[in-house]
């Protein structure tokens, strides 16, 4: 598989597509907005120069992975005649169902099509298209030219074969892939994302405050970051996405995300992408002040 399209260049689609380019793939990269993708082609030139810097690559490496991506507003331009598709769009399952819809469309019917979605059903996915036994998912983790895991989910109807291939594809990557079966959240988030809420009950409840509870769990339990400094780091409204699918998934209400937590991304209380969750980034990106509503 040496053509690949990424839909999506955003956090996570800018970084799978810089991951792919590196190890020497031709890269579509996709999305409506062209000043997503300037956004996006900025984010991976800025990580190959840090990458530069520390002397992990060359000159000459950041060039080819740069040369190896192009830009695409248009889907079926971006996707034709590639081996894989990799759909990194919003966490939102009604856009996931049309995406793939019209992609099993206009694909080659030997296309592979994966997401990478991190809680929506992979099965339902595929029952959006003809050919389920090809859809699969990729679960990258974020910075994804940094972390090793991806998380492969096969759906219902995934082949061994479609399985080997993005296995033994993850692995060229220079990734660790972990094959899983289709459950909401999988395992990395049907686990975290219940520790985060848990932290975040703890706030709402006044046990402790934000950068006590972080310490704790930073310094007790060897995490390299609090679980409300990470909460913050993926996106609140990601976390209650998630949180949300898992809680109708399997209709048990320890899943169902804190009143804390909803409220803070209906008043767009974000994160790091907003510039406050749990923590002020209005003067860094690091979790150095506590927002003013928990000081």
């Amino acid at each position: 598989m040496q053509h690949i399209a990424v839909i999506g260049a955003g956090t996570m689609g800018n970084g799978i597509a810089h991951v792919f380019a590196q190890n020497g793939h031709k890269v579509n990269l996709i999305d409506i907005s062209e000043d997503s993708l300037a956004k996006g082609l900025t984010t991976i030139t800025k990580n190959l120069d840090r990458m530069l810097a520390k002397e992990k690559i060359t000159k000459s490496d950041k060039t080819t992975t740069l040369n190896n991506i192009s830009t695409f507003t248009i889907l079926r331009e971006g996707v034709a005649n590639v081996d894989l598709v990799v759909e990194a769009a919003s966490e939102n399952l009604t856009v996931k169902l049309s995406i793939f819809k019209e992609l099993d469309a206009i694909c080659d019917e030997n296309t592979i099509l994966a997401t990478n979605t991190s809680s929506i059903s992979i099965t339902q996915i595929a029952a959006a298209t003809n050919r389920p036994q090809k859809v699969i998912g990729m679960h990258f983790m974020n910075p994804v030219p940094i972390m090793q895991l991806v998380e492969i989910i096969r759906g219902y109807s995934t082949s061994d074969e479609t399985t080997q291939q993005i296995m033994k594809l993850s692995t060229e990557l220079g990734k660790t892939p972990t094959e899983v079966n289709d459950y909401p959240g999988f395992v990395a988030n049907r686990i975290l994302m219940p520790m985060i809420n848990e932290a975040i009950e703890t706030l709402y409840n006044g046990v402790a405050g934000v950068s006590e509870i972080d310490t704790v769990m930073k310094l007790g339990m060897a995490h390299p970051m609090g679980p409300l400094q990470l909460a913050d780091f993926i996106g609140l409204d990601v976390c209650l996405s998630i949180l949300n699918v898992m809680h109708d998934g399997f209709k048990n209400p320890k899943y169902a995300p804190c009143p804390l937590l909803v409220n803070m991304v209906m008043a767009k209380k974000l994160g790091v992408k907003s510039g406050e969750g749990f923590y002020d980034y209005s003067e860094s990106r690091k979790a150095e002040k506590v927002s003013a509503q928990f000081s």
